[in-house]
């Protein structure tokens, strides 16, 4: 009888354990719901974007592909649910969310833009078979130096002329005595060179870049003031870009340094169009300042302007924030001049001023975007004149080096230019 009981305890302790057996097994075969894999896709191969190390190489228009362990559940992928955030303002990128399978396919709406960091965010999601993966960070940063988001047009000057994001590129016979030397450092590769006499480089279409409620110029520019002289043999000033000259917009420095300006055409409420100079003379914010000013940064105890931009490699920066109808002048990287239409006198047309606005008629201007130049050759505003006239080598050409020319129809943030400037500089 005790035989009997040690061999039915045993077989209960055996049916036990197996039924045990059984149940641990049941709970091992189901498959943990998890991000298996996460990469962005290139032409010819992937980037891991979920590696310990965050991925600093990402292309600005990537398409991004999370692999999960089990299907997700298509309900729960939204864009509360997966976001992407750009680091330095916090922005949140508008995504497009494709979900298959045990995979979500993302693509940013717009260019992400070069060099910045960026927070890819999943919530806690559900699988198909009731699971919860917790909620996730990865980070990466896009491949090169920081350039903010969104260019029109962007010209780098690589042995050519031509328009590197739009289709503003110039004519066989828009390029003129130019020649592509090496740049303000090496990563930036070549710049054009003009020899101050007759270079030139004419974009068709440049009317509508101006065309545009807020604005960004942005370039790299080194002036060559040996040999620089007019008729006289006194030194010239530089037109470094024209559009139309003041009709639409353009840059110039004038002989002695002292200042530089972006003179450009705005639009009025009336549907008129006027000119006004965003000027800096770098002699500081006084008194008797032209109206409308707020910031002029005060140069004169470290060599004024001319310390900056003569005979140097420099980056300008031009805006007009169309909102707050303020125009603002950086040199590298560094605010240096601020002013606000909405303290233009009562009554003054200026006061409802509404963005740039090409205001040219030919055969005074014509809507050609020069490099080198005031204007296009085939413009007869001051074409006589000796400091005016593309035909007199003595007038001001612009004599030296450009790079990096990069407009955009959004006024650049402060944090993006600085960001910008300290990706950029040699």
């Amino acid at each position: 009888m005790k035989k009997q009981i040690i061999l039915l305890s045993s077989l209960f302790i055996a049916v036990t354990l197996l039924i045990g057996s059984t149940g641990c097994k049941k709970k091992t075969d189901t498959t943990v719901f998890a991000l298996s894999t996460l990469i962005a896709q290139l032409i010819g191969g992937t980037i891991d974007l979920n590696a310990a190390t965050p991925a600093n190489n990402v292309p600005t228009l990537p398409t991004i592909v999370a692999t999960y362990t089990v299907g997700v559940d298509p309900s729960g992928v939204t864009a509360t649910s997966i976001t992407l955030i750009r680091d330095y303002d916090n922005t949140a990128i508008e995504l497009t969310l494709t979900s298959s399978g045990s995979q979500i396919i993302i693509v940013p709406k717009v260019d992400l833009g070069n060099g910045a960091l960026y927070k890819l965010h999943f919530n806690a999601l559900l699988s198909t078979d009731g699971q919860t993966t917790p909620a996730i960070d990865r980070t990466f940063t896009t491949f090169g130096s920081f350039v903010p988001s969104g260019q029109i047009a962007y010209w780098n000057f690589e042995g050519n002329a031509n328009d590197q994001v739009g289709t503003w590129n110039p004519s066989p016979t828009g390029i003129v005595d130019i020649t592509y030397t090496p740049s303000y450092k090496t990563a930036a590769g070549t710049a054009a060179t003009f020899n101050g006499t007759t270079s030139i480089i004419e974009i068709p279409n440049g009317d509508q870049l101006s065309n545009t409620p807020s604005f960004s110029l942005c370039f790299w520019v080194k002036t060559n003031s040996a040999g620089h002289v007019d008729a006289g043999g006194n030194p010239k000033g530089h037109f470094v870009i024209g559009l139309g000259a003041f009709k639409g917009f353009q840059f110039e420095i004038p002989a002695d340094y002292s200042a530089c300006k972006l003179a450009a055409q705005y639009e009025l409420a009336d549907g008129t169009t006027a000119s006004e100079d965003l000027w800096y003379n770098g002699e500081g914010l006084k008194p008797d300042s032209w109206q409308g000013w707020t910031f002029s940064k005060d140069l004169t105890g470290s060599g004024g302007v001319a310390a900056i931009l003569k005979d140097k490699w420099a980056q300008v920066v031009c805006t007009y924030d169309g909102p707050s109808k303020v125009g603002t002048l950086y040199l590298n990287g560094e605010k240096m001049k601020a002013q606000d239409f909405n303290l233009w006198p009562a009554g003054d047309p200026k006061l409802g001023v509404k963005g740039l606005k090409w205001g040219g008629v030919p055969p005074e201007v014509y809507p050609t975007l020069a490099f080198g130049f005031i204007q296009s050759r085939e413009g007869t505003l001051w074409a006589t004149e000796p400091w005016g006239g593309y035909t007199f080598p003595t007038s001001n050409h612009f004599g030296g080096w450009l790079d990096d020319v990069r407009i955009y129809h959004k006024a650049l943030t402060a944090v993006e230019i600085d960001l910008m400037y300290q990706s950029e500089k040699p």
